[in-house]
């Protein structure tokens, strides 16, 4: 009897290692096609973005080759003459995006902290999604409501405050109108808030329970729990969605077209009328005649391309960077 049980003792464990194998096997196997699926489509996507700026580089050659990188310091844009420079719309590109970031960034901020630590479930549910349906309407309609209803506005009660207390600024000179680069860095802030406030939102309810009932067990009030325990603990995702609106902001086209005068100059002054890289492709791409213009106005998109992916690798330093100190506070 002892030997039969011995002899069952020893087979029951050979027994499990076979039937164990081939589970083993046929998940590795999934493994290796899952694997291999997704390292295909990271290659394609990689190959889209290639074949995206090489098809701009030889559609543009003709504008690299005529102007070189002077085309990059130019102010000059002339169709007529076919003298072209990109340099004030990259001025408008930058300028109105930073206006929006400015109005944008501290109204997002609030909003995501109201939803996430301020505001009861019931109505922070609610709230947030009437945010998030902000970035469901279409440009056009920001575009013809700032036409109609916020550049008017902007015009009769917010630029002569601005010109009378801060006129001695040359931001704040000139003539009041209702389409300028200030209206397109309020529309653009309008734009990009459910985007920024939308991601900081989910990024302040992920933090662990744990540091808030930490500091408040320190003493802390609300406010100081908050600057201490969530925004520090959340600071990579706040950079990420900052980063992801002023993408928004540099790309969006026709609600700024529709504001911002499309003025091919350079002027201090917010409230005279200028032009981005997007806005000026937009309105002038349909009436481009000659192959030069139209390579030129290729350059801009090739331009902006490179914006956005200066854009991204800038963003990703950051947020290594806030990582690194993070994790050097920690192991002090």
């Amino acid at each position: 009897m002892s030997e039969l049980e011995s002899s069952m003792a020893d087979s029951i464990p050979a027994v499990r290692r076979e039937t164990a194998r081939a589970p083993v096997h046929v998940r590795l196997f999934g493994d290796r096609v899952f694997n291999t699926a997704t390292f295909i489509l990271a290659l394609l996507i990689l190959a889209l973005l290639a074949g995206l700026a090489l098809a701009l580089i030889a559609d543009s050659f003709p504008a690299i080759r005529a102007f070189g990188l002077h085309f990059f310091i130019s102010t000059e844009w002339d169709p007529v003459n076919d003298k072209y420079g990109a340099l004030p719309f990259i001025y408008g590109t930058f300028v109105s995006s930073f206006i929006a970031l400015a109005i944008a960034v501290p109204l997002s901020l609030g909003v995501a902290l109201c939803l996430s630590e301020m505001a009861p479930d019931w109505l922070s549910h609610r709230l947030g999604f009437l945010v998030d349906l902000l970035a469901a309407i279409p440009s056009v309609v920001y575009g013809l409501w700032a036409v109609f209803v916020m550049g008017p506005w902007i015009r009769d009660y917010v630029e002569p405050p601005l010109g009378h207390y801060f006129g001695w600024l040359p931001f704040f000179q000139g003539p009041k109108v209702a389409v300028g680069m200030l209206s397109a860095g309020v529309i653009l802030a309008i734009m990009i808030i459910p985007y920024i406030s939308s991601v900081c939102t989910d990024v302040f309810r992920v933090v662990p329970h744990t540091q808030r009932e930490a500091a408040l067990a320190l003493g802390a009030t609300k406010w100081e729990m908050v600057k201490t325990a969530v925004i520090p603990y959340g600071m990579t995702g706040v950079i990420g969605a900052i980063i992801l609106g002023l993408g928004r902001a540099l790309g969006e086209t026709i609600a700024v077209a529709m504001v911002i005068g499309n003025s091919a100059d350079i002027s201090a002054s917010l409230f005279k009328p200028a032009a981005t890289l997007a806005s000026v492709i937009a309105n002038e791409f349909a009436e481009a005649t000659s192959d030069l213009y139209v390579a030129a106005l290729i350059e801009l998109g090739l331009v902006l391309l490179i914006l956005g992916i200066v854009l991204n690798v800038v963003a990703r330093a950051l947020v290594l960077g806030v990582q690194r100190r993070r994790y050097q506070e920690a192991g002090k």
